[in-house]
């Protein structure tokens, strides 16, 4: 399959959310969409069924929900029956639907900073209480890894003794974003018994599950045992894998009745269904994409393995661990020299748009979020303009 990842696409003059934000000379490294166009597969079932000419109400097709469950068996030994997949309109609607379930007005939902903004925003939008166990590095090595803190985060939870709040919920990110690891087995078994011991319900936002680099595998939390699974809430979709986030489909998996009808009833008269364009784009992608998904994985290492060189070599003071999985950077830039946001100086004197750190939680003030989904002339370029600025401060 021909795939020109390199092709610089102009999506300035489209409806692009990360394009048309910002000034027409900025470039726009935040957003977490890709640049590339979407897989011909999918491209392809996409026009053939905007040729049928009728858009009326839909149904999933049978097709997509035997493909799913195909999938799930043969990279995690996953075993999921059809009416154990609740499909939704996106990852982030699910997870907030999942602070709803088995809490009340004023309960905790516990998060892991620096984490994804909207998982810091949820538990409010729900009437629960923010509570949080910071994820940290081992050591002030620029390349040790973010490690899990269990005795912090069985600390965080509160049994209703302190504040008067009941930690109902956890959120986990996995792959991790923005910091971009991919947690081993041992490290989501003792996740998931801390939280089965202290009776929270586990919410997992695997979205980034098939964006994972050389040398890690991602290991769905809920497939590591039964009773695990009977209180876990898995939330997957196509949408970052095979750059198709604004056809909105996502699925979870409920695998325990009792839970999966609680989901559904919370999401009642609010939550609509998938779009049928995404219903089409997800079958043709999960059937018919792993060949493209196959090159952009192995150009998404490439731009990785650029950006880390090029921040070790050539941006004084910014240090960058390798993400494992995603295809984010998180970069430290707190020994730069950099007065302010480091953000609001790369987009002023750089017209590089990168994600506030502060933006991600507690442990994200001064860091930065880059996006290297992009062509590589166009990922060169923005770094070459944030040396430029640093330089020239």
């Amino acid at each position: 399959m021909e795939c020109s990842l390199d092709l610089c696409i102009d999506r300035l003059h489209s409806d692009s959310a990360k394009w048309r934000v910002y000034d027409p000379d900025v470039l726009p490294l935040w957003v977490a969409d890709m640049d590339f166009l979407s897989a011909e597969p999918v491209l392809r079932a996409l026009h053939e069924r905007i040729d049928h000419g009728v858009f009326g109400y839909g149904l999933c097709p049978d097709e997509l929900i035997d493909v799913i469950r195909a999938r799930l068996e043969g990279l995690y030994d996953w075993q999921v029956a059809a009416d154990e997949i609740v499909f939704c309109p996106g990852v982030v609607t699910g997870f907030n639907v999942a602070c709803r379930l088995r809490s009340e007005p004023g309960d905790g939902v516990l998060v892991q900073p620096p984490v994804y903004y909207p998982f810091l925003s949820a538990p409010a939008n729900a009437g629960r209480v923010l509570q949080q166990a910071e994820i940290k590095r081992g050591s002030d090595d620029p390349n040790a890894r973010y490690e899990l803190e269990l005795d912090a985060f069985e600390a965080a939870i509160t049994d209703g003794t302190r504040a008067g709040v009941t930690t109902r919920a956890f959120i986990l990110c996995n792959p991790h974003n923005p910091i971009g690891r991919v947690f081993e087995r041992d490290e989501l078994l003792a996740l998931a018994e801390v939280c089965l011991r202290h009776d929270v319900l586990i919410c997992s936002d695997e979205i980034h599950c098939d964006l994972v680099y050389s040398g890690h595998a991602h290991i769905p939390i809920a497939a590591l045992d039964p009773e695990i699974a009977r209180h876990t809430v898995t939330l997957m979709a196509p949408s970052k894998t095979y750059n198709i986030a604004g056809l909105k489909c996502s699925f979870a998996v409920i695998q325990d009745e009792q839970l999966r009808q609680e989901f559904c009833a919370a999401r009642g008269g609010l939550v609509p269904g998938v779009n049928i364009l995404g219903y089409t784009a997800a079958l043709a992608a999960y059937r018919d994409g792993q060949p493209w998904l196959d090159e952009v994985l192995a150009y998404l290492e490439a731009n990785r393995d650029y950006v880390k060189a090029f921040v070790d070599e050539r941006l004084p003071g910014v240090e960058m661990h390798v993400p494992e999985g995603t295809y984010l950077a998180w970069l430290d830039c707190r020994q730069a020299g950099i007065e302010g946001e480091p953000a609001a100086f790369f987009l002023e004197r750089a017209r590089v748009a990168l994600n506030n750190g502060a933006a991600f939680g507690p442990g994200g003030e001064g860091y930065v979020r880059l996006n290297f989904a992009c062509p590589r002339a166009t990922l060169i370029e923005a770094l070459e303009r944030m040396r430029n600025a640093l330089e020239n401060r």
